[in-house]
Parts: structure tokens; C-alpha cells; sequence
């Protein structure tokens, strides 16, 4: 197509036919499967399968009711983990903001305004500061054009195009006009958000480990089913008597009520995160945060306020100041020697920050915004923390010449009526400006060693100067040449303060952090070491090294302390998550560019940022974060360890109560029908997916243990089931509740009447009562384990018994549900259970302490134990 421009720009005839060849200016939307086909993807993944096929076997068993239940739980479970899925991503969509609406483009020979998506190749667009490029574009004329290529570069330092602009990018001064190149997916833009489709996702590691959960509970279910069937029929037992006996097994140890509850625990935790400002788009990556070993960190605008900070100011006079305050308010106070110090003395050096300058502040929805060069920017805060406005001081000395700045002369200066002379203010480079002065040799050079002190703290230094010109003074050379220096003033993007204690925190959590930036190796150093990220003995590598490195020595060189990786390009950024993972890492990647894309959806944690961060980056990131702070991914990582501690706790709480199920089956199965089934199926559907379920989502809500953030990362070879878990479930407190369901169960006979050796009755109001003790029983053993499962080592009293508030509603519906199904006419005889009298309960309520002193005393074991070993090392 051809694109060469004319001076009047396009026909809207022939734009409009260009528009209809090429295609709408947009980025096209990454492809998402439908609702459909994600919604039925809940259920059919493995443990949804499980579930299935225990609905099956209760069908054929002759147990409707059961198998209705089972599917209910399914459909609950996948509406709404698909709910909760498609919130977030509604959420990232309302975040959206990749092109500008409108540019400003000349057809028919007039300029006028456009929506962006209408821009076509050949279009001739205007650009003027703080517009935000539409379009690749070829520059046809410029004028001191700056732009910020952040997006693209990662570099935080606005740049002189060379011939073209890109989109996404921003004017910060000057004006242009340039032909559109490329549009939409055609542009730079389009083909790093390509990149981004490239890459798969891949199954987060509790998706990989409830895969491996579900695989245990199908083969201990279905084979402990298959052999009690086979030993019940060794003892004598009916076919039919047989598979009820291994139906009811089976059942009893698949506990139903665990995917709602991993579900509903995920769902807290993407609540609890996005209280905390940030946005978890896909459940299964909450976890996925608490297991992170490396995050990899862009510089610019996510460890840094991506504004520019004056921190230090120089007087030939009056020395060092130090400037307080960060970003583009204007509060600080100028501290001397470790005082608060009166600006007065640098009103002159202010006023030339003020006067010698073209941005502006202005009010915005998010506070203060600049029009023009982030440096003038940080010049014009300065003066205004100093006591100066523009508004007076541009009234008192009227701006009456300009020499505007450029690459080569490195300097600006404009020229100001004040009274009836003439004062040239100059700003520049501080080797450029300060030979210029009238300052003796051995203050020019005491003037360079402060300026290179700054550059030392990778501080942007500028000179200010100005000079008082007489009416002969016209020539550019001799306006800008005799100057007086009014001193200097050094600036950095500054670290956000909350980065510092966020990167301390990853490491007392075990957490590597590292720098991943397309900023210079100096500023990215200097900056590091700011937030203490890294120390002395820093290794900087650039993308020459990282290139001429293989995949394994560029995995040795990221097992190195203090590692930055600087001027990266995106391929190289996206190697790094690759090779990270491969090393066994579990990778958290952060980023607001498009250029982070490519490498967000590699690692198993992309994080963006949500105020200024590129759609591209939102749309594949896994979290985006609200507030554009590093500090909440501690938060997020901390979450995410509750979260799978929480998860454990629910599933131990779980199969506690499964183990308390079993052990009535095999009892029955090993008496060979003597002793009556102490424990009907519906009664363990009962104990699942009803008193279990409010206590279990309760334990979801369980707020991290002290110290969660002071231990290393989990193991990825550490299982959810664990051999401890496993031991404490079925050797301990699963146990206890069994041995206090069997013991309810025959006091339930003696209670009613029954004295041996009489035959124990298997129908009737003495057996239904006696199954009524068995079932509540076992919710008083749960009520006892729902409290010690709070805790894996500390006593439960340290973290306080009411500070779940939660937990103890789950405890009190678990309790009403209960006695209702012990006195609700019609429900109980649904689920086998007959009214009791009430001074029976004396001998069920009793196993509630039992169970939960008895894990208490267990935990003070360990402890002693663990507090012995580390004594004797």
C-alpha cells in the first residue's frame, strides 16, 4: 500500500476505502474459549470425574438420593468457580486501555480529530506533548520532539526518535508530523502482543497436585471397595449386602465436599488479594503465588514512581541541599547538614527551573499529570517545594525569546523581561553549561566534582545558570557564554518507599528478587541497591552477555547473589522465564509494558500493573495489580501461602472426618453382618455436604499464621497429602473419631436398653437411634478437629480460639444441623435417625474436647521435640 504522504493528508473517499482493505487500527484479542466450553471444563477435570463416577456407582447401588446429591455438588461447584472466573476477567476487561480514542490527523487538506481505530497507512497525523502515539509513523517534520518509549523499551528517560514513532508511545515536548506506517497488529505493538499467543499455559502447581490428590483418593476409594467387597464375600455376605458394603467404602472415603471447598477458599483468597489491591484473573493462581521461589522485576514504574524526583541540590555558595518528597507534589521540605534549611538562598536557581521550562502540571482523576518532559517536570516541583509559582513569576518575567534545547548544544535558554533588562535563564548538561561560566578554574571544577558526585548516586544532573544581557547581546553564543551558575540540581525516578521492607520481606520469605529492565545497567545498579536489593558485589548483565551465553551457564549466572539484568529486550526477557522454569523455579514475572507480555504469560505468575499498565500486559497476566506497588505482591504471595495452608487444613479436616466414616464399614464388613451398619451412606453424604461444609469453608478463611512470610517456599515435591498430613489424618484424629463413633454407636444400644450377649437389633427405633450416635458423634469430633486444624504446630489458644469468627458460625450451623436431623420430622428418617433423649448428648458432646486436647497435647510433643533437636544443634 502505498504510504507516502501528501501535504494534505488523505481523501476520507480514500481513507475510508484504505480503512476497509486494511482493517480497524485495534489490537486483536488474544483467543479465549467460549463460556461454554470453559464452564463445562468444570466438569470434567479429574477430581469432577471422581465425583462423577462415585454418582454412578450410588445409582446402581440402589442409592438415588446419594447420586442426586453427588451431581448437585458438581454443578454448584462449576458455576460458580466459572462465576468467579469470569468476574475477574470482566474486572481486566473494565481495566482496558490500549490505543488512545481519537488522533488528530489532516485529510482534505484540514486537521481535524478522528477515533484512533479509524487511522490507516498514509494517513498524516499531528503530534503535540502528552499525546499518546496511535500508530507506527514515519516522522516527515519534527521540532524538538521527545518521546517515551517505556512501553516498548522498558527505558525511563524520554528519547529523540531517529525517523519513526510507535504505537503506544508518548509525546512528552515537541511537535511532529509523520506518516502511518502500520496500524493495529502490523505495528511494534501488535507484534510483541503476538508474541504473547505464543507461549501455552500450562497447569498451575495446585492444579498439577489436586490432579495427584485425586488420583489417591480414586485408588484408595475404589481399592479399598474392591477388597472389602472381596473380604465381605470371604465372610459370608450377599451379593447385594456386598456392593452396598463397598459403595459405602468407596463413598465415605471420597470426601465430596473438598472441591467446593478448595473452590470457595480460592475465591476468599481472590477476594482477600483484590482488598489488598490486587486482581487474581484465574483462581488456581492464588495458590500458585504462595509457592513463588523468583520474581523478576521490571525497574520503571514498578520498583520506581516512574516520576522524576529532584533529591539533591548544589550551590556555589551555599553547598549541599537535600530535597524531601517524591513524585509530582509539591511537598518537601530542604534539609542542610541534616537540618531543615530555608530555601531562600536558591530562589534565583528556582526561579530558573521555573522559567526555563515548557511542561506543566495540571489536575487529573489520579492526581497531579505533566504535560511535556518528566525532567522539566521534577524542575517545576522543585521550585514550587521552594515557595515559587509559575503563574507569578512568568507575569513578573515575561518569557520574550527562546534558544530551544537539542542533542548537540545540550542546553536551553530562554530569555525574560524583568523590569528593563533582559535576564537569559539557561538550563543544560552540567559539562556542557559549566565551562560557560565565570567561575575560576578551581571552582569549575569543584563544581564538576559535585556534579559527578551525583552522577555517582545515578542522579540526572542538570546546571542552571543565568546571565543579565546587555541590549548588544544578540548572537546565541554570546548570549549563553560569561553565565553565573546558579548551582545544580540531580534527579532520579525514585523508589517507591514501600520497596525497600517489600524486597527485605522476599528474602526473609526465601523469595529471590531480580531486576529485569531496558534502563541502563548504572541507574538500574544505583537504584537496586536504593531498596537494598542488591549489595557491593553486583553483577550487571547486558543483552550482549545474555546472548552470548548458552541455556545452561545463563542458569548459572541466575543462580548468582546480586544478578540485574539490564537493556533487555523482550525475547531475552521471555529466555529468562523460560530457563528459570526449567532450572525448577516457580517464576513470578512483573511488568506494565507490552514488551513484558511475552515473558508475563511464560512465567507461572504474570503480574501487571493496573494504572499504567499496557492492556497487552493486563489482557496475559495472571494478577494485575491496582496500585502499581510491588509491595502488595508480598501481600499476594502472603495470601497465597494461607491459602494453601488453609486448603491443607480443610483437607486433613476432611478426611479426618472420612477416616471417622470408614471405620463403622469396616467394622460391619469385619464382623460379617453380627454388629448392624453402624453408619448409613446417606448419613456420610450428611457428615460431606452437610455439617462438614460450613466448618471446612470456614477454615478457607483462616488468616496466615505468624511467621508465614519468614519460612522458605514450599517444595514443589511436597504434596498436599503429605506423609505427616496422612499420619495425623488416619493415625490420629480420623482414628479418634472412629473409636468415638463406635463407642456412641453401642452406648446409643446400651442407652436404649440393650445388654449383651443379645442379639444387637438392625432395624427399628433402638438401631436408627443407635446410627444416630454413631453420625453425631462424629460431628463432635469434627467441632473438636475444625479447632485443632487451625493450627500445624502452635497451640490453637496462641492464635485465639473466637478469632475466627467465621469458624464459629460454621461450628453453630454445624451443631444445628445436626440436632435437626436428629429431631426434624421427615429428615430424620431420610438419613436413618430417631429423636434421642437429651442427657444422651452428655456422651456425645465429650468427644468434641477429646478430639481437640488430644491434638493440642500432640502439637506440645512436637514442639518440645523440635525445640530439643535445635538445643542439641
Amino acid at each position: 500500500m502505498d504510504v507516502r504522504a501528501e501535504p494534505s493528508g488523505l481523501t476520507r473517499e480514500e481513507a475510508a476505502r484504505r480503512l476497509a482493505q486494511v482493517g480497524p487500527n485495534v489490537l486483536a484479542e488474544p483467543p479465549r474459549a467460549s463460556h461454554v466450553r470453559r464452564f463445562g471444563a468444570q466438569l470434567v477435570h479429574l477430581f469432577a470425574l471422581l465425583l462423577w463416577a462415585g454418582a454412578a456407582l450410588a445409582l446402581v447401588g440402589g442409592l438415588p438420593q446419594l447420586s442426586v446429591a453427588i451431581v448437585v455438588v458438581i454443578l454448584v461447584n462449576a458455576v460458580f468457580a466459572f462465576a468467579q472466573e469470569y468476574r475477574a476477567e470482566r474486572a481486566g476487561d473494565a481495566l482496558k486501555r490500549v490505543l488512545p480514542q481519537t488522533a488528530r490527523v489532516r485529510r482534505d487538506g484540514e486537521e481535524r480529530v478522528v477515533p484512533a481505530e479509524e487511522l490507516v497507512p498514509g494517513d498524516v497525523v499531528v503530534l503535540e506533548p502528552g499525546d499518546r502515539v496511535s500508530a507506527d509513523a514515519e516522522l516527515l517534520t519534527r521540532h524538538e520532539l521527545r518521546v517515551d518509549n517505556s512501553t516498548l523499551t522498558g527505558e525511563s528517560r524520554p528519547v529523540e526518535p531517529d525517523s519513526l514513532v510507535y504505537a503506544g508511545t508518548h509525546v512528552v515536548r515537541g511537535t511532529a508530523e509523520a506518516v502511518v506506517v502500520a496500524t493495529g497488529m502490523g505495528t511494534e505493538f501488535g507484534r510483541i502482543a503476538e508474541l504473547t499467543q505464543s507461549t501455552r499455559d500450562d497447569p498451575s502447581p495446585l492444579e498439577l497436585e489436586l490432579k495427584r490428590v485425586t488420583r489417591l483418593v480414586a485408588l484408595v476409594s475404589f481399592g479399598l471397595g474392591s477388597l472389602f467387597f472381596v473380604v465381605a464375600g470371604l465372610l459370608g455376605m450377599g451379593l447385594e449386602e456386598r456392593f452396598v458394603f463397598a459403595v459405602g467404602v468407596t463413598v465415605a472415603n471420597v470426601p465430596e465436599g473438598l472441591l467446593p471447598t478448595v473452590t470457595l477458599s480460592l475465591a476468599f483468597g481472590m477476594q482477600r488479594m483484590a482488598r489488598r489491591n490486587a486482581l487474581v484473573r484465574r483462581l488456581s493462581a492464588v495458590e500458585t503465588l504462595g509457592e513463588t521461589t523468583v520474581i523478576c522485576t521490571d525497574k520503571t514504574g514498578t520498583l520506581t514512581e516512574n516520576q522524576m524526583t529532584v533529591e539533591r541540590v548544589w550551590s556555589p555558595e551555599h553547598g549541599w541541599f537535600d530535597v524531601e518528597g517524591a513524585g509530582y507534589e509539591p511537598f518537601g521540605r530542604f534539609v542542610q547538614s541534616g537540618r531543615v534549611a530555608s530555601a531562600r538562598p536558591l530562589r534565583e536557581l528556582l526561579r530558573c527551573s521555573l522559567l526555563c521550562n515548557d511542561a506543566r502540571l495540571t489536575s487529573g482523576p489520579a492526581g497531579v499529570e505533566i504535560i511535556g518532559d518528566p525532567t522539566e517536570a521534577a524542575l517545576i516541583v522543585l521550585a514550587e517545594k521552594g515557595g515559587l509559582r509559575h503563574e507569578h513569576e512568568a507575569a513578573r518575567r515575561p518569557r520574550v525569546a527562546e534558544i530551544p534545547f537539542d542533542s548537540e548544544r545540550k542546553r536551553m535558554t530562554t530569555i525574560h523581561l524583568a523590569a528593563d533588562r533582559r535576564v537569559a535563564y539557561v538550563k543544560g548538561a552540567a559539562e556542557i553549561v559549566i565551562p560557560r561560566t565565570t567561575l575560576s578554574p578551581n571552582e569549575q571544577e569543584r563544581a564538576s566534582a559535585a556534579a559527578e558526585e551525583m552522577e555517582r548516586g545515578a542522579l540526572r544532573v542538570l546546571a542552571c545558570a543565568r546571565r543579565v544581557l546587555e541590549k548588544h547581546d544578540r548572537d546565541t553564543d554570546e548570549i549563553e557564554e560569561e553565565l553565573e551558575l546558579l548551582g545544580l540540581v540531580g534527579m532520579l525516578d525514585p523508589p517507591r518507599p514501600e520497596v525497600a521492607d517489600a524486597i527485605a520481606s522476599c528474602r526473609r520469605a526465601g523469595i529471590r528478587v531480580i531486576m529485569v529492565t531496558g534502563d541502563s545497567g548504572y541507574t538500574a545498579e544505583a537504584v537496586a541497591r536504593r531498596i537494598g536489593l542488591v549489595d557491593d558485589g553486583a553483577h550487571v548483565i547486558g543483552p550482549l552477555e545474555i546472548d552470548a551465553l548458552d541455556d545452561d551457564a545463563l542458569q548459572s549466572r541466575l543462580a548468582e547473589r546480586d544478578v540485574i539484568f539490564a537493556r533487555i529486550s523482550p525475547e531475552q526477557k521471555l529466555r529468562l522465564a523460560r530457563v528459570l522454569r526449567a532450572s525448577g523455579e516457580v517464576v513470578a514475572m512483573t511488568g506494565d509494558g507490552v514488551n513484558d507480555a511475552p515473558a508475563l504469560r511464560e512465567a507461572d505468575i504474570g503480574v501487571a500493573m493496573g494504572r499504567s499498565g499496557t492492556d497487552v500486559a493486563r489482557e496475559t497476566a495472571d494478577m494485575v495489580l491496582l496500585d502499581d506497588n510491588f509491595a502488595s505482591i508480598v501481600a499476594a504471595v502472603e495470601e497465597g501461602r494461607a491459602v494453601y495452608d488453609n486448603i491443607r487444613r480443610f483437607a486433613a479436616y476432611h478426611f479426618s472426618s472420612n477416616v471417622g466414616e470408614l471405620i463403622p464399614f469396616v467394622a460391619w464388613g469385619a464382623s460379617g453382618g453380627a454388629i448392624p451398619l453402624p453408619l448409613t451412606v446417606m448419613q456420610v453424604l450428611a457428615i460431606d455436604l452437610g455439617t462438614d461444609m460450613l466448618p471446612a469453608i470456614a477454615l478457607g478463611t483462616e488468616r496466615a499464621e505468624p511467621g508465614t512470610m519468614s519460612r522458605p517456599p514450599r517444595p514443589r515435591t511436597e504434596r498436599l497429602l503429605s506423609r505427616r498430613v496422612l499420619a495425623r489424618v488416619y493415625g490420629f484424629v480420623g482414628l479418634l473419631e472412629g473409636v468415638g463413633a463406635m463407642t456412641s454407636f453401642f452406648l446409643g444400644y446400651v442407652f436404649g436398653g440393650w445388654r449383651p450377649p443379645a442379639v444387637l437389633p438392625d432395624a427399628g427405633t433402638a438401631y436408627y437411634q443407635a446410627t444416630t450416635m454413631t453420625q453425631t458423634a462424629i460431628v463432635m469430633g469434627q467441632v473438636g478437629a475444625g479447632q485443632a486444624m487451625r493450627t500445624e504446630r502452635r497451640s490453637v489458644f496462641s492464635v485465639g480460639l473466637g478469632s475466627n469468627r467465621f469458624l464459629l458460625v460454621g461450628i453453630a450451623s454445624e451443631l444445628a444441623l445436626a440436632v435437626a436431623l436428629v429431631y426434624v420430622p421427615g429428615l430424620n428418617s431420610a438419613f436413618h435417625q430417631a429423636p434421642i433423649p437429651w442427657w444422651w448428648w452428655l456422651a456425645l458432646v465429650v468427644w468434641a474436647p477429646v478430639v481437640f486436647l488430644a491434638e493440642e497435647i500432640r502439637k506440645a510433643v512436637i514442639r518440645r521435640r523440635d525445640a530439643r533437636r535445635g538445643r542439641a544443634q
